[in-house]
This record gives structure tokens, C-alpha cells and sequence, in this order.
């Protein structure tokens, strides 16, 4: 069962984050899809799925990558998209500093450019250490990067905190990044 949740967790985040056409699907313009339409294009996929075990996989997924609508008549998630969505969250002042993880290999391009969307709407930030380590050991040896966001949104940069506690932005010019001696 644990093994058909993670198959089904990741199409989700397939087609709520990136591709809704995989299974012909439909999002509103805050990337919101219809429960009875996504379970129903699912199960053309011949993959068995219900209500109940999408409630599971919403409510034990480690990241809080999903979410429902108040009354449970829609399913989203809650940031990586790649497809144009609003998530309409409102802009919020960051903490002191947030922290991302990346891989070593990607330093010497951070150093000179950043960090970047790459494909996303938002750069992700996290205000757990262990949290953006994990994230960077994902593609290779992990680097731990410390972001000034204090400093940054007080130059003018916008920060949004998502629904399971991601901390996005736009990018993060190096000169707000500390890097490791």
C-alpha cells in the first residue's frame, strides 16, 4: 500500500505542479483541480484511487506538497509549479535569515548568478536548516547557503511564505548569499 501511495503522490505532483495535460486534466488559474474530475482522470489511468486515499496522501506527506479547498471540493499544490498559477499568497516579511540547500556542483553558478527559479515560479528558501540540507543531498554533495531575507526584502524584494512553510521569492542575487569558507 505505502509503495501505491508514493506512485500516486508523485503523479500528483506531476500533473498539480507541472503537467495537468498528462492525464487531461484541468486547473483554475490558482492551480486548483477538481476532486471528482482528478480522481475520475486518475482512474482512466488505471490506477485505483478515492477520496479517502487521496485524504491520506495529503495528510502524510512528509512535505505538505498538497492541499484541499476549505471544504474539500478541490486539490492543489502548494508551491514548485512550473505551469503558470496565482497562488494568490500574500507577500510576508521574512525572517533574518533563511537557508537554501544545493549541491556543491552548483556553487561556482550560485557565486556568480544567484540563485535562480530554473524553471519554477520561485526560488524555495527554508527557515530549517536540516530542512534545505535535504534538499541539496537530492543532487549531489549538499551545501548549506545562508540568504540575508531581512536585508533583501528591505531592498525591495518580495517574499511569500506557501502553505506548508516554504519560503519563496522571485531569486536571490549573490550579494545576499553567505557561502560556506
Amino acid at each position: 500500500m505505502e509503495k501505491q501511495l508514493k506512485h500516486i503522490s508523485k503523479l500528483l505532483s506531476l500533473v498539480l505542479r507541472h503537467e495537468p495535460e498528462h492525464i487531461g486534466l484541468t486547473l483554475d488559474p490558482e492551480g486548483w483541480a477538481s476532486l471528482p474530475e482528478l480522481i475520475e482522470k486518475i482512474n482512466q489511468q488505471g490506477i485505483p484511487l478515492d477520496f479517502a486515499t487521496l485524504q491520506i496522501i495529503v495528510d502524510t506527506n512528509d512535505k505538505k506538497r498538497f492541499a484541499f479547498n476549505d471544504d474539500k471540493t478541490r486539490i492543489r499544490a502548494n508551491q514548485g509549479h512550473s505551469i503558470e498559477v496565482d497562488l494568490n499568497l500574500p507577500a510576508q516579511m521574512p525572517p533574518a535569515v533563511l537557508f537554501h540547500g544545493t549541491a556543491e556542483k552548483n556553487i561556482a553558478a550560485i557565486r556568480q548568478h544567484g540563485i535562480q527559479r530554473v524553471g519554477r515560479h520561485h526560488v524555495h528558501l527554508s527557515a530549517v536548516k536540516e530542512t534545505a540540507l535535504q534538499v541539496g543531498q537530492r543532487h549531489g554533495k549538499p551545501v548549506l547557503l545562508i540568504i540575508q531575507a531581512l536585508v533583501m526584502h528591505e531592498k525591495g524584494h518580495t517574499f511569500y511564505l506557501s502553505n506548508n512553510g516554504v519560503w519563496l521569492t522571485d531569486q536571490v542575487p549573490p550579494a545576499f548569499i553567505d557561502f560556506p569558507a
